[in-house]
């Protein structure tokens, strides 16, 4: 998911709408978007976080008997968004238990608390989702779905990137954004943040970035 730091957008539609209209300047954008955010809206990266990675996870209700993946059928529901990387390490993740794209019946959803809403109500069998995502549901929430698998593979992550409009802006931005945990008021927020700091991410960063999403997805 791309979140813009302000407003803040409820479902990745809507957030699609705000990107293409170029009423953003800041993001803190999924990695699936960088692309897009780069190339086309001539976004330039600030900085990434230190030690947080995107990583995907499969949810299924928590009174499915179904413990691991290999116990999985083919002919499954499975709830997803519209976010590429995600939904991609999710069938990654699917294939010890021999189903394919082929196997599956989609059911989109706009945000991942419908995900996780489809698979409470048994509308889907299981449910992909961004694992920081699942990290911020209310206990309520989790208290009634189960994650079966998490993907470690540590190579994708989020990215703070400034819009054109931003560039003059930019360079106080970085210094202030990296200089963030040496202080008590940046430290408190990255905590809230779950994150431990920033570190200087450049554009030639934010192309590899770009490959690597561009080798995962189909």
């Amino acid at each position: 998911m791309v979140v813009s730091l302000f407003p803040v957008m409820n479902d990745f539609s809507e957030l699609a709408k705000v990107i293409d209209a170029d009423s953003i300047d800041l993001i803190y954008a999924n990695p699936c978007d960088v692309e897009k955010l780069v190339r086309e809206k001539l976004f330039t990266p600030i900085a990434k976080p230190v030690g947080s990675h995107d990583e995907a996870v499969i949810i299924t209700n928590s009174d499915n008997p179904v413990s691991h993946i290999e116990a999985l059928k083919s002919g499954i529901k499975v709830a997803m968004t519209d976010v590429p990387n995600v939904n991609t390490i999710g069938m990654i993740m699917l294939e010890p238990a021999d189903i394919t794209a082929s196997d599956i019946e989609t059911i989109p959803c706009s945000n991942y608390i419908t995900v996780a809403k489809k698979v409470i109500n048994g509308e889907a069998d299981i449910g992909f989702l961004l694992a920081d995502a699942y990290g911020e549901f209310s206990n309520l929430v989790k208290n009634q779905v189960k994650p079966i698998i998490t993907s470690k593979i540590h190579v994708l992550h989020h990215a703070l990137l400034a819009g054109p409009n931003f560039s003059e802006k930019k360079a106080l931005l970085q210094e202030s954004i990296l200089d963030m945990h040496n202080h008590k008021s940046g430290s408190d927020i990255l905590k809230s943040l779950e994150l431990e700091k920033w570190d200087l991410m450049d554009l030639d960063e934010a192309e590899f970035l770009i490959d690597l999403v561009d080798t995962l997805t189909p």
